[in-house]
C-alpha cells in the first residue's frame, strides 16, 4: 500500500515548524529567539516579546540585541551569536540580562547554530530560563549558586578565592574550572563585573562623587576603577555620567 507523504511540500513544512516553535509560548519561563547570520530577531516567544517590552513580532524582526539591552550586555550577547555560528556551543551558562532601567537578572541560557540543507550556518537560536521562575535543577551549577550570592551580597569588600571557594565548599581550583565552565569568567573577573555594573547604576541614580562611588563598589584603586569601567562600557565613568546622567 502506498504510504501517504507526510511532508507533502514545502509550505506545509514551514507551516509544521511555526507550530513547534510556538509551543515555546507555554513556558512562561523560557525566553526563546532565533537570529540570522547578522543576529537580527526573526522570531521570538511572547515571554521574550514582554521581556523586551514589544507587543508584536514585527516589533522586534530585524532588531539586534543594542535595540533592546544595554551597550555592554548587548555586545557579549552579540559574540556569543558569532561564536556559535563558527562552531562553539553555549550550554547552561549563567549571565545577567538586564534591560534599560531595570535591575539585573539571572538566566542560564543555551545556543546553537542554525545549518540549511547545503550545511551552510544561516543563523542561531537560543533558550534563557529566568533564575528567579523557574523550579530548574542546576545540577553541578548548584555549587555556584552559594558564591555568586555571596559576592553580590559582599561586593563592597575584599573578597578573596579562599574565603569564596569555602562558601561553595569547593577547592580554589574547582571553584574557578566551574565559574569559568558556566560564567565564561573567572571568580575575580565576575566580581569585577558585578561591581561594575553596582557601580554604573550609582552614576546614574546618585550625585556621589565617581572617588566615592569606586570605593563603595569594592574598588580601593580610582585608577583601576576606570581602566576597568572603560573596559567593560566603552566609556569612563565621567563620560558615561554625563551622558545618562537624568537628575
Amino acid at each position: 500500500m502506498h504510504q501517504r507523504n507526510k511532508w507533502p511540500n514545502e509550505l506545509n513544512q514551514i507551516l509544521l515548524l511555526r507550530q513547534l516553535v510556538e509551543a515555546f509560548d507555554l513556558m512562561p519561563d523560557i525566553l526563546f529567539w532565533v537570529k540570522d547570520s547578522d543576529s537580527r530577531f526573526i522570531y521570538a516567544n511572547q515571554y521574550f516579546l514582554e521581556h523586551v517590552g514589544v507587543q508584536t513580532q514585527a516589533q522586534i524582526y530585524h532588531c539586534n540585541d543594542f535595540d533592546f539591552s544595554e551597550p555592554h550586555i548587548a555586545r557579549q550577547f552579540i559574540n556569543d551569536d558569532q561564536k556559535v555560528m563558527r562552531g562553539n556551543r553555549v550550554n547552561d551558562r549563567l549571565e545577567m540580562n538586564r534591560l534599560k532601567g531595570q535591575e539585573v537578572a539571572w538566566f542560564i541560557t543555551s545556543k546553537r547554530p542554525i545549518i540549511n540543507d547545503t550545511g551552510e550556518v544561516v543563523g542561531s537560536y537560543g533558550i534563557s530560563r529566568h533564575l528567579q521562575k523557574t523550579s530548574l535543577t542546576l545540577s553541578s551549577m548548584d555549587a555556584l549558586k552559594v558564591p555568586v550570592a555571596f559576592i553580590k551580597e559582599n561586593y563592597m569588600q575584599p573578597i578573596t578565592l579562599t574565603e569564596l571557594a569555602q562558601t561553595a565548599h569547593l577547592s580554589i581550583s574547582a571553584l574557578e574550572r566551574r565559574f569559568t565552565k558556566h560564567l565564561g569568567q573567572t571568580p575575580k573577573q565576575f566580581i569585577n563585573e558585578v561591581r561594575l555594573e553596582s557601580a554604573r547604576r550609582l552614576l546614574i541614580e546618585t550625585n556621589e562623587s565617581i572617588a566615592n562611588i569606586a570605593q563603595e563598589t569594592g574598588f580601593n584603586d580610582h585608577s583601576y576603577f576606570s581602566r576597568q569601567f572603560q573596559r567593560l562600557f566603552g566609556k569612563s565613568p565621567s563620560q558615561f555620567r554625563r551622558e545618562h546622567c537624568t537628575h
